[in-house]
């Protein structure tokens, strides 16, 4: 049966009053005060019910909760100020129905809610759950007294223990309100532990913090004590603090950089935040590091720059044998500089196959004007920041290479040799050739901007030289502000000479020799060359040399100092073994359908045998060799041209329809390409197709079209020399191609029968031991060229 009861309502603020509950709060409103003193003349029961919103101070109904609890007033006193401290004892809960207003106060009708027997197999489990969890909650609470509350929740009624403990969670009046509203004793407590657990969560995570920020402010505390005891020792010993040491010493570096104005305020602007930062904070370290950059890099300091023309190709001279070209145009470039005090930058590339001294020649030309020399190799490189560094922001960043390289060098107008700037590549993380567009544009450069210093830096002074085995992976931007200078590879008299002068000297001294113990003939030179080394530089000669030199020095070492060899042809079969290379890759006998052609290659030049057969079939042509587009389409063109002029040439007609042609480069694991094999493989075919060989002391190159028009090819220079290498005594060359004859060595083309030509039937009269059924045009007729007093004549 339903329990109702009229009692008087006191609003409370901020509170939520359970039964079994103490609950000590001063009454101060007038209303609630008439309602406490109805309450003390009666029975001394009264309603309490928790407000909405606290802020307000004359609540009507529709501002008070309706479920509340009633509570027995234990002790009341009237203060001085007029309000009374009440002292009351939570009962049990109530709902209030009805209303009503009487002499200022309010009367409720509330509905006693009776308590709900649970099952004690059910209530334990949750008990001992919630009883563990509030344990911790108190141990980890710092305003709960843990024995007090262990002793309160130690009772055997679960709508006690929930009210016990949902009395003392420190959580807000919603979330307490909710709990007094749960009327079931097991519901109220699995809302408990939910509440306990997200707590003892938050609790734990405040503890860890708290003990984290303890720990740091001890750190902070014993830092700050020892650098105040350091301050005091050091002001008793007469000396000043590392600080203000370092601020000064920055300062006065920083006057002393001779910065441009706007960068040297930042530099000020750096120190005055450095001094603000406590010393040993992450972020002074970074400050710090700036500042040592700013300072270090080079902003007005030049060495002095030699003019002397005689000097400097004095020193060319000495560094490197032959290269007149370039030697002539580095000259050159001194020499403007001598008329103009600041001419405009160029930027000079040197490209050529590897070994033939590019490196060192720019090393030379730093030498030549007394300019300090760094060198960046960019193999490799594929990441922007390499280029221009990183912003300050990130941890560990540093200036780009441009920058340290310029810290390395110590002055503003160094030699700057980027080195490999075909090597590069690109990536997610940017293309560093476009970082480079920038640094070598001497329009741009400078104001060059590296993220790291966040100031314009200017490398105008700057004397740039790039590195290139081949030019075709440059980008076609970066290629367009290169001043290119082509190197091309030695001839067999130059490189005994590199030989002779420099290679031997070094590999002597290398491995610890003197002149009294070894010492080479050029006729061992040239062995070495010819038999063992195949290239257009001299990199792996100078590593037979050694070889040489070591095998002498391992004897010198077993039969003492005095020990002396001379290196001839055979020593050096006998040191170095079986020979890799043939004499001369020449044909030894003439040959049907075999052509020797010519191939440009990154290293230099090569001779390329062209191979033709014919077998029954039904015209197909076949090209085998690994051979690229370009050289395929020169082929199917050269068989056309073949067939057009058939009947001229003596072939029968049908030959296309009876017989299969078959073209094979060897080496057929290379790949191949280009249009310059276009005449060779015209002779190859004709050759097989009329049975006259090819003479085996015949090489040529040049583009074929349909009408047997012989074009113009590249890369002539390392052609010409892989034929001298070769051993090759005739060479047909383009008629267009003749104004290139003027770069090869005068002692190379004394050698050579070199014929230009611009049609194929003059290949043909040159290139074949006979004529073709004597049906050539009289006038298909080419001469060699003669070499008089450097001028090329026919």
């Amino acid at each position: 049966m339903d329990q109702y009861e009229t009692l008087p309502i006191v609003p409370l603020r901020d509170v939520v009053v359970f039964p079994h509950m103490m609950m000590p709060f001063v009454i101060g409103r007038p209303s609630s005060t008439r309602a406490l003193e109805h309450a003390l003349t009666t029975d001394k029961r009264i309603f309490l019910a928790a407000q909405h919103d606290a802020a307000t101070d004359d609540p009507q109904p529709a501002d008070i909760y309706t479920m509340g609890c009633v509570a027995n007033i234990v002790q009341s006193l009237k203060l001085p100020d007029g309000n009374i401290k009440v002292l009351v004892e939570g009962v049990e809960r109530a709902r209030a129905v009805e209303w009503k207003e009487d002499k200022g106060f309010y009367r409720v009708t509330v509905k006693v809610l009776p308590k709900k027997a649970e099952a004690a197999a059910d209530a334990e489990g949750v008990m001992s759950r919630v009883v563990t969890l509030f344990e911790q909650y108190v141990k980890l609470s710092n305003t709960l007294q843990y024995d007090a509350m262990i002793a309160a929740v130690r009772v055997d009624d679960p709508s006690r223990l929930a009210d016990t403990i949902a009395a003392h969670l420190q959580v807000g009046i919603e979330e307490k309100q909710n709990l007094l509203e749960i009327v079931a004793p097991l519901e109220r407590l699995g809302r408990i532990v939910t509440v306990l657990e997200a707590e003892v969560d938050k609790l734990q995570v405040d503890r860890r913090i708290q003990s984290r920020v303890k720990k740091q402010m001890e750190k902070a505390q014993k830092e700050y004590y020892l650098n105040e005891k350091m301050k005091a020792i050091q002001r008793e010993l007469g000396r000043k603090d590392d600080k203000g040491n370092e601020g000064d010493d920055l300062k006065k570096k920083i006057a002393q950089a001779r910065m441009p104005k706007e960068i040297e305020k930042k530099a000020v602007d750096e120190l005055k935040r450095l001094d603000a930062m406590p010393p040993m904070s992450a972020e002074a370290t970074v400050s710090r590091n700036y500042l040592d950059w700013l300072i270090a890099v080079p902003w007005h300091k030049k060495t002095k720059e030699s003019r002397d023309l005689k000097r400097a190709e004095t020193i060319l001279n000495d560094d490197h044998f032959g290269l007149e070209k370039i030697k002539e145009r580095i000259i050159e470039f001194l020499a403007v500089r001598v008329l103009v005090k600041k001419p405009k930058a160029t930027i000079l590339t040197l490209a050529g196959p590897p070994g033939v001294g590019k490196t060192s020649l720019a090393r030379s030309i730093a030498r030549a004007m007394n300019r300090k020399f760094v060198r960046l190799s960019l193999g490799g490189v594929r990441d922007e920041a390499e280029i221009r560094g990183h912003r300050r922001t990130y941890i560990g960043a540093f200036p780009g290479q441009i920058i340290q390289m310029m810290k390395k060098a110590g002055s503003v107008n160094p030699v700057f040799l980027l080195d490999e700037v075909d090597k590069m590549s690109m990536d997610f993380r940017g293309d560093p050739s476009a970082a480079l567009l920038e640094v070598l544009d001497p329009e741009q450069n400078s104001t060059f901007l590296d993220h790291y210093l966040d100031v314009e830096y200017d490398l105008s002074n700057v004397m740039f030289i790039c590195t290139a085995n081949v030019l075709h992976t440059v980008p076609q931007a970066l290629r367009d502000r290169m001043e290119v200078m082509q190197l091309a590879g030695y001839t067999e008299l130059e490189k005994v000479q590199i030989a002779n002068k420099f290679l031997k000297p070094k590999a002597i001294d290398n491995v610890g020799l003197t002149k009294d113990n070894i010492t080479f003939s050029e006729e061992s030179f040239s062995t070495i060359i010819q038999r063992y080394t195949r290239e257009a530089g001299v990199r792996n000669l100078e590593r037979e040399i050694s070889s040489v030199c070591r095998k002498v020095a391992r004897k010198v070492v077993a039969e003492g100092p005095k020990f002396f060899e001379e290196i001839t042809p055979d020593k050096v079969t006998q040191y170095l073994g079986v020979p890799r290379f043939r004499n001369t890759m020449a044909e030894e006998t003439n040959e049907i359908g075999i052509a020797t052609g010519l191939a440009w290659t990154e290293v230099g030049g090569e001779i390329l045998v062209t191979e033709a057969t014919l077998m029954p079939g039904k015209g197909v042509l076949t090209l085998t060799g690994k051979l690229g587009d370009v050289m395929q389409e020169s082929a199917q063109a050269a068989m056309s041209y073949v067939r057009t002029k058939a009947e001229e040439y003596g072939i029968p007609k049908e030959f296309n329809r009876k017989t299969d042609v078959h073209v094979h480069v060897p080496e057929g694991a290379i790949p191949k390409d280009g249009p310059s094999a276009g005449i060779t493989l015209a002779t190859a075919l004709v050759s097989a197709l009329t049975r006259v060989p090819i003479r085996k002391d015949v090489a040529m190159t040049g583009e074929i079209t349909l009408r047997g028009k012989v074009l113009p090819i590249g890369g002539v220079k390392e052609k010409v020399l892989a034929a001298h290498r070769a051993g090759i005594k005739n060479l047909i060359l383009p008629k267009d191609n003749e104004k290139d004859l003027a770069d090869i060595p005068k002692n190379v083309l004394d050698t050579l029968n070199v014929y230009m030509v611009q049609t194929m039937d003059e290949v043909l009269k040159i290139a074949l031991t006979e004529p073709l059924a004597g049906r050539l045009p009289a006038e298909a007729q080419a001469e060699p060229v003669d070499i008089v007093d450097d001028t090329i004549t026919h």
